[in-house]
């Protein structure tokens, strides 16, 4: 079940007693949990059935007690934990003590008035417990896996689609690259655009720039472009204006994209049917020439000595076979100059 299925379910107040949100990615779970705050229960009965609970600040007793008690003028009760990755599951819902079977008990005939949610954040629950497989069976569970990189441009697709709004796919990839892996972090970025513009405007790399901070002209995009066609001058402004603005542009992150962008072209190169290109990648079909330009001006020896050099110097940039007396935007500018030459 997707995060939306639930909201969807929840609007038609299609209720289930366990809810377990659990995984990696906070962002999916946050979501859930805020629609659930705001929706199940109107303003009346929230004051007497509305309770919220922090995993490092409580334990499974206190959660079963409240989670045991009738609502009050209302169909329904709603418990959501927070953290609950902070709660001690392991001693508590373990083993033959009477607690562990109290716990468990719960979970497998729990309260039909009762709406507990387990809001279990930045890992996976482990699916050989009891507790799992109770409430898999009776309950609710949703796990929230990490958005890969690779992956992200296409998520910022859909996340604009479900808007209503259109982007363009340089946008998308523009975003994917600068804003990193937090979801909320790029949905919050999204909104942002969207309070600009309106619904029959598609988000270019324009507006993107504008709104976000990114430098129009010096950005790791434009950096991966003038590699591709080996445009030397252009390449080595972007460089220099990245050394002399080292907080917008960290090295770790020029050192994450280039990789990524090297990777890609290395497995281009082993493609045997490049019409496969742009699922093989995980890029929109847009960029696949892009690609295939920068596979002809990097040949695969050339490709693999790059990757080789990229991962010399990350290492050099956390001072590793280092002096330590230079600075990352030396690095850089030397990284590049071994690149093109």
């Amino acid at each position: 079940m997707s995060a939306s299925d639930i909201i969807k379910d929840i609007k038609a107040r299609k209720f289930k007693p366990v809810y377990l949100l659990h995984g990696e990615e906070p962002y999916y779970i946050d979501q859930i949990v805020h629609y659930m705050e705001e929706h199940i229960l109107n303003d009346m009965e929230k004051g007497f059935n509305q309770t919220v609970l922090y995993g490092k600040d409580t334990d499974m007793s206190t959660v079963m007690n409240a989670a045991k008690r009738y609502p009050m003028m209302s169909d329904y009760q709603l418990i959501v934990v927070k953290e609950a990755q902070d709660l001690k599951w392991a001693k508590e819902t373990e083993g033959s003590s009477k607690q562990a079977e109290f716990v468990l008990n719960y979970f497998e005939k729990p309260m039909p008035t009762t709406i507990l949610v387990l809001a279990y954040k930045y890992a996976n629950f482990d699916k050989r417990k009891k507790i799992y497989k109770a409430i898999d069976k009776g309950g609710v569970v949703f796990q929230s896996d990490l958005v890969r990189d690779y992956k992200l441009a296409a998520w910022i697709d859909e996340l604009v689609k479900e808007k209503g709004y259109k982007i363009a796919p340089q946008a998308s990839a523009l975003m994917a690259e600068y804003l990193g892996t937090d979801l909320s972090k790029i949905a919050n970025e999204v909104e942002k655009l969207m309070l600009n513009i309106t619904k029959d405007i598609t988000i270019d790399t324009d507006l993107v720039q504008k709104n976000i901070g990114i430098s129009k002209e010096y950005n790791v995009f434009e950096l991966q472009k003038a590699l591709a066609v080996k445009n030397v001058l252009k390449c080595n402004q972007i460089v220099n204006y990245f050394a002399d603005n080292p907080k917008a542009n960290p090295m770790v992150m020029v050192m994450a994209n280039l990789n990524a962008y090297f990777s890609k072209i290395l497995k281009y190169h082993y493609l045997p049917n490049k019409g496969d290109a742009a699922k093989e990648l995980g890029v929109n079909p847009y960029f696949v020439k892009d690609y295939e330009t920068a596979a002809r001006s990097y040949g695969l020896n050339k490709t693999f000595d790059i990757i080789s050099l990229l991962r010399e110097y990350d290492l050099k940039s956390k001072g590793v076979d280092s002096t330590g007396n230079i600075t990352d935007g030396e690095l850089l500018k030397e990284l590049l100059f071994k690149m093109l030459h």
